[in-house]
Formats: structure tokens, C-alpha cells, sequence
């Protein structure tokens, strides 16, 4: 299909699964950190323990970035907080890192925005496909070949530092998607692609675009493509034990988490 359009199609496939699996996760992890502690606040700051290194990346990313393009960096938090927003009536939020920049140009702006993104990317393709093998886990998940997937993850308990780099790969996959702020120049910037796109098609461009840029964004919607799986993979491996130890949690305490 011209211009990648199967790979962007898959690539939409699973950032929907991967934000539900991401947000699942949080509430699980949350959720059982809260009925052990009954303690909110010590809940908010384990949790942020626990997700650090992907915070940090998350934040080093943007921080970065903006020295690269010399953006004018403010202040710069490494702690979580509780955001209430006020009149919104949304429920409240944890944020657990902040790298406030000055706001420049749509396009600096969307560069900051996705840093984490790429650098997690990497770390993600690194430790999923070189250290863990997790493209193997994802062919059978696709495939539906339960047997083989079965003895795929089986297998991964065996790998040499198996624990840290799942621990990094799902860490960092959980965090590294840009917040609302981060993708506020991205609408602006997919509007004038488009009309890039759309104004050379119409002036005859076509030919040249399908050999020259087609190629090229098949290959990035097959790495995002690849991290994404690969972030699914590691969500979904561990969300099934989390779910049920929160439910014997429950059934053990008595108490509901809502």
C-alpha cells in the first residue's frame, strides 16, 4: 500500500490496546500498593519508586531535546504531586515529573514534545528484540499460536538478566507516551503534512513520493510498530498476575478499591 498506510494502519491497531493496557496497569499497580499501605500518599510515592527509571528518561528526554534546540528550560521536577484540577470536574492526578520549557515554534515544540518517545523506543527495541526476544512472543500472539506462545513467554524466565530488562522495558513503555502538554504541537504539524502530502499528489508528484518517500516512512511506522508491540507484549505478561493478586488482596482485606 502506497505511502505505508498498512504500516501506519497497524501502528493505530495497537496504540489503542497499549493505552488501555497502560493505564490498566497503573490502576492495578496503584490499587495493590494502596490495600497493603491503606496510605495514599505512600502509595503515590512508591508507585513513583517503582516507575523512576521511566520517569527519569521520560524527563532527561525533554530536557535534552530542548538544550539541542536551545529552548529556554524552567523549572524542573523529579517528585510526584496530586493534581485536583479545579471547575474541570475531572478526578484528580498523579503527575510524576515535570521539564517546563518556554513555548517557541510548532515545530521545536513537537520535537520536545515526542522525545520520550524516541528514546524510549530505543531502550524498548534494544532490550525487547536483542536482551528478550519479545518479537517472538508478539509473531505468536498475532499468529493466535497459543501453544508456541506459551512456551515463548515460558522460555524468557531463563534468559540471562531477565528480570531487569523486563522491569526496564515496562517501565519505560508505561511512561514513555507524551502527556496532552507534549503533543500540543502535534496537531498543527500532522495539518501541514497532510497539506504537503496533498498538494504534491495533486501536482504530480506522486511517482517520485512512492519511490523515495514511501520507503522511508514504511520503515518508521514498522519501528514504531515494533516498539509498540513489544510494550504490549510486556503489559500483557504481567497484568494477569497483578489482576489477580489485587482480587485475593481484596477478598483477603475486605476492602474495595474504586
Amino acid at each position: 500500500m502506497m505511502f505505508g498506510l498498512s504500516e501506519l494502519l497497524w501502528l493505530l491497531i495497537l496504540m489503542g490496546p497499549l493505552l488501555f493496557l497502560q493505564n490498566r496497569l497503573h490502576y492495578e499497580v496503584q490499587a495493590i500498593l494502596l490495600l497493603l499501605t491503606r496510605r495514599t500518599d505512600i502509595t503515590a510515592i512508591l508507585f513513583f519508586i517503582l516507575f523512576f527509571p521511566g520517569i527519569l528518561l521520560h524527563e532527561i528526554s525533554h530536557l535534552i531535546i530542548a538544550f539541542l534546540l536551545r529552548v529556554r528550560v524552567g523549572s524542573i521536577s523529579l517528585l510526584p504531586r496530586v493534581i485536583e484540577p479545579s471547575g474541570t470536574g475531572k478526578p484528580p492526578h498523579l503527575q510524576l515529573g515535570r521539564v517546563e520549557t518556554s513555548s517557541t515554534d510548532i515545530f521545536r515544540d513537537a520535537f520536545i514534545g515526542a522525545a520520550p518517545l524516541f528514546t524510549g523506543g530505543l531502550l524498548i527495541t534494544y532490550g525487547g528484540m536483542i536482551q528478550l526476544h519479545l518479537g517472538q512472543v508478539w509473531e505468536s500472539m498475532v499468529k493466535g499460536d497459543i501453544n508456541k506462545l506459551f512456551i515463548d513467554i515460558t522460555s524468557l524466565y531463563t534468559l540471562p538478566d531477565f528480570w531487569v530488562w523486563f522491569y526496564l522495558i515496562l517501565v519505560v513503555s508505561s511512561t514513555m507516551l507524551p502527556s496532552a502538554s507534549d503533543r500540543r504541537a502535534w496537531l498543527p504539524i500532522s495539518l501541514i503534512f497532510i497539506s504537503l502530502i496533498t498538494i504534491s499528489l495533486l501536482a504530480g508528484a506522486g511517482p517520485w513520493m512512492a519511490s523515495h518517500l514511501a520507503p522511508v516512512l514504511v520503515q518508521a511506522f514498522q519501528a514504531l510498530t515494533l516498539v509498540v508491540g513489544i510494550s504490549v507484549s510486556a503489559h500483557l505478561i504481567l497484568l494477569v498476575p497483578l489482576y489477580l493478586l489485587r482480587r485475593i488482596l481484596t477478598r483477603l482485606t475486605g476492602l474495595q478499591v474504586g
